[in-house]
């Protein structure tokens, strides 16, 4: 990925959605569902602000190698 700016920005549809700053093209794009935007009491836009950075910040560390990859099955929680 390049090092230009990248934004947050919520869509006209209310999905949520980080580009470089210069792009309109999303590189990618949360959709929290009303049950979760209710649960979340109006707070889903901070939710994804970090969800993205820790999501970005991890990435870095990935293009870095900072990771070592296996075979191991993955379990996500």
């Amino acid at each position: 990925m390049s090092t230009s700016y990248l934004e947050i920005v919520e869509l006209p549809d209310g999905r949520i959605a980080l580009r470089r700053a210069e792009d309109q093209e999303s590189l990618v794009v949360l959709d929290f569902s009303a049950d979760a935007k209710e649960f979340l009491q109006g707070q889903h836009v901070e939710v994804a602000k970090a969800m993205l950075n820790v999501g970005v910040q991890m990435a870095g560390r990935l293009a870095e190698g900072d990771f070592e990859q296996d075979d191991a099955p993955r379990v996500l929680h």
